[in-house]
């Protein structure tokens, strides 16, 4: 959709510029499957299972969430052409790195259409080092329909959905949550936030 712009207060053409930017970057962010950072939001009520999947690694290897029960994870819906995915990456490198031995695993699924070889480059050049599958539609159906990239489920060792974040990770909250869940044997611990939402059963 094209957007029409006018300047009606003067500002210079460098401000209007800088404005006009933003805005598109916001305006195609917001969009379905476009990254948008927003704050954290947590579960209302009691949390629920994280529905298990069948999905292929990039050595081919099928993979089950039901595989990492008694860790807790970072299920990352993401792809590479979404800006603010890559700049989430780095810093879910450190915290796999920071967070592997204390039963913590971050998981990401690709939503990219081409596959791997869009994806394995980007892997690549970024040095990922957690793993890293390739979604579809019935993936995502099965967290909500995930219409926003990228969105990152916190999961407890109990398989239980305990936060949810639309958009950019929240580090700060992200990171004490995480940090209470590591030091449970399979409770939850909910993630402060400013605003919250419940998924339902699907």
């Amino acid at each position: 959709m094209n957007r029409l712009w006018y300047n009606p207060g003067g500002l210079s053409n460098i401000v209007l510029a800088a404005v006009i930017v933003f805005d598109s970057f916001l305006w195609s962010c917001a969009s379905p499957q476009r990254g948008v950072s927003v704050p954290a939001v947590k579960l209302d009520g009691p949390s629920r299972a994280a529905p298990d999947f069948s999905l292929k690694d990039s050595e081919d290897k099928e993979v089950h969430l039901s595989d990492y029960l008694g860790n807790v994870v970072a299920l990352n819906f993401w792809a590479t052409w979404c800006a603010p995915c890559r700049i989430e990456a780095p810093w879910l490198n450190d915290l796999q790195l920071k967070n592997a031995a204390k039963g913590f695993s971050v998981i990401g699924i690709s939503m990219d259409e081409q596959g791997w070889p869009v994806v394995k480059p980007f892997l690549s050049k970024l040095k990922v080092n957690y793993r890293v599958l390739i979604g579809n539609r019935r993936t995502s159906h099965l967290y909500g329909g995930v219409d926003v990239l990228p969105t990152t489920f916190l999961i407890d060792r109990a398989g239980k959905i305990v936060s949810v974040y639309s958009g950019v990770v929240n580090r700060s909250a992200f990171e004490n949550g995480l940090e209470r869940l590591l030091g449970t044997d399979g409770g939850s611990a909910a993630i402060p936030s400013g605003g919250s939402y419940q998924i339902g059963a699907r």
